[in-house]
């Protein structure tokens, strides 16, 4: 009999948390849902029971609570066969107009509260599943990591997670992907920070201006309880990429920034005809 899967999800409260979450106890499987507020899912709690799912209080911020949700799963189910590293913050403003202090705090969930979810899973899937078994860890990134958007240039964290894959022994059976989101429809703008404009960005021509203005109060046409769907079919596929386009807006981005590189490379190629060293 095969065992149902155990999901690990962070920032379950809302958008692709949530909608990941439910389906996947819609499924029949199993997950360990973490966030700030347990009581945000009591709903679910209750209609599925604890052998079902399991609510832990974590904020990604604090690495206890991280190593305690890991030991949690263990002490409940035993194992963990995919971990959706989805927690996320995100504030609006120019470089030069973001404080050092929300820089960090942004750093301090997106990329650090990440890359202690990804150790913690790395480790897991290695040591407590057994041998060979290994596991999917799903990071959820933006397309802003391929067509960077003006106003919001510290939110993902996909070089790391790239590297990281390389470094992993086959022998793991351990497989990542980023996860590049399109504009789907969650309450990431409406929990988003917008910071007052740097003087120097006020032009309403500016990149930042147009994006915010398209930005602020936008309804995204994206479906996120359909892109659950789409990222539950990649689990259940056993074929996880490297990276995956999530939405029509995604892979027309994608498909942009392969233009911008072949372009790169065939105007400068020549460029590095002569640069090796004249004792080589």
């Amino acid at each position: 009999m095969t065992l149902p899967r155990v999901w690990f999800i962070t920032g379950a409260s809302s958008g692709f948390g949530r909608a990941v979450t439910e389906l996947v106890l819609k499924k029949g499987e199993i997950v360990v849902a973490t966030l700030r507020k347990p009581d945000v899912l009591s709903d679910l709690r209750i209609k599925y029971g604890q052998d079902k799912l399991l609510v832990v209080a974590v904020d990604v911020t604090k690495h206890g609570d991280i190593d305690a949700a890991f030991e949690r799963a263990k002490e409940t189910f035993g194992r963990i066969n995919v971990v959706f590293n989805n927690a996320g913050h995100l504030h609006l403003s120019e470089m030069e107009g973001t404080p050092d202090d929300v820089a960090h705090a942004v750093f301090d969930v997106n990329f650090w509260g990440a890359v202690h979810v990804t150790r913690g899973a790395i480790k897991f899937f290695r040591e407590v599943n057994k041998p060979g078994v290994g596991g999917i860890l799903l990071q959820a990134s933006s397309i802003t990591a391929v067509i960077p958007f003006s106003g919001a240039s510290f939110y993902t964290l996909d070089g790391f997670s790239e590297g990281l894959a390389g470094e992993l022994l086959p022998a793991w059976n351990i497989k990542i992907c980023m996860i590049n989101l399109g504009k789907f429809h969650t309450n990431v703008l409406s929990n988003s920070v917008t910071l007052p404009r740097h003087p120097a960005y006020s032009d309403p021509s500016s990149a930042v201006s147009i994006f915010l203005k398209h930005t602020i109060n936008a309804v995204y046409p994206g479906d996120v309880h359909k892109g659950a769907s789409a990222i539950h079919r990649l689990v259940e596929s056993g074929r996880i990429p490297l990276r995956l386009p999530l939405g029509q807006d995604s892979i027309q981005d994608y498909k942009q920034k392969i233009e911008i590189l072949t372009e790169s490379v065939a105007e400068y190629e020549s460029w590095s005809d002569d640069l090796k060293r004249d004792d080589v």
